[in-house]
């Protein structure tokens, strides 16, 4: 039943449930950064704390927000479809940009290579001073000096000077990962959590590009869009779970890797994190319920139902000529 302004109202329930998803989401993420924050010393690009990005941004960009673009089409149900269709490709674009976030770390800082022999004659020679001055006592203790100084008071021939440290770019993509994983002595891609989570990326990435040939370019014709839309909503549906089960092992993995034994006598981190998986099964819960409610469907504006009825005329033969 429609609305005096002809718009369709949402049932009753809906508004409900979908606020109570974005509470669980937001939850979701806060539970997140209190445990990194709380137990794992917060994230920072540094190479002690880089890889805590990776976790936080999973949460929000394939989690979170993966979610909220599965739910457009119920909370946005009497907006243009095609203004609806944009919001939806958008979302996800912006929880795959994350994403790469999460997995693109920056490399720990290195130091430069050591001075050239020039450079070093360069310190170790007195600056000009006027008469009856003395260095500043900054300049006289700066590290460039005393490392330039040696242990004696001369100059070693080849001595790294400088701790100044510079940053390399981020690496791209799971580069930085295999780069990380190389440096810490850890194996690349043998546990399930990783095989897990390279599948989503490429489920979710050919998920994209092929609704956006579908759904969002004028070649596909309606009957195409129509015999497709079951298998996008579905693997849809079936990419968010994998990202959620994904999630699960990876928090599971780290809880391993930091407690090991101690993880079965409740320490206080494993109960949190435990909590937080909790809370990613009951956001997963909720948004797949959404989802599979026939009755919460988005229903079919003018437009739509003419071509709709136009499809069924011309693949059924029900057209009045042919009676």
């Amino acid at each position: 039943m429609e609305s005096p302004a002809g718009r369709t109202p949402a049932p009753g329930a809906l508004p409900y449930y979908v606020a109570f998803s974005q509470l669980l989401g937001l939850t979701v993420v806060a539970v997140t950064g209190a445990w990194l924050g709380a137990y794992r010393g917060g994230i920072a690009w540094e190479s002690a704390l880089q890889f805590n990005v990776h976790p936080l941004c999973m949460i929000i960009g394939l989690v979170f927000l993966q979610g909220d673009a599965l739910l457009v089409y119920r909370v946005f149900r009497n907006e243009a479809k095609r203004t609806t269709k944009i919001l939806h490709g958008l979302l996800h674009v912006l929880a795959f940009v994350i994403a790469l976030v999460g997995e693109c770390l920056a490399r720990p800082a290195l130091p430069p290579p050591p001075p050239t022999q020039e450079a070093a004659a360069q310190l170790s020679s007195p600056l000009p001073l006027e008469a009856g001055t003395r260095p500043p006592r900054s300049w006289d203790q700066s590290p460039q000096v005393l490392a330039s100084r040696g242990s004696l008071g001369s100059p070693p021939p080849s001595l790294p000077v400088s701790p100044v440290l510079t940053r390399p770019p981020p690496r791209p993509g799971l580069v930085a990962v295999f780069d990380y994983h190389r440096k810490k002595g850890i194996a690349d891609l043998y546990s399930l959590h990783s095989w897990c989570g390279i599948l989503v990326f490429v489920l979710f990435l050919a998920q994209w590009l092929v609704g956006l040939g579908f759904f969002l370019f004028p070649g596909a014709s309606f009957s195409l869009r129509s015999r497709y839309r079951p298998q996008h909503v579905f693997f849809g549906a079936a990419i968010f779970l994998l990202s959620v089960g994904t999630a699960l092992l990876g928090l599971k993995e780290a809880l391993l890797f930091q407690l090991g034994t101690k993880y079965s006598a409740f320490e206080s981190e494993g109960v949190l994190a435990n909590v937080l998986g909790l809370l990613l099964v009951a956001f997963g819960a909720v948004v797949l319920y959404i989802l599979t409610r026939a009755d919460w469907k988005r229903p079919l504006q003018a437009e739509e139902q003419a071509l709709s009825m136009d499809f069924k005329t011309l693949t059924e033969g029900d057209s009045p000529s042919s009676q």
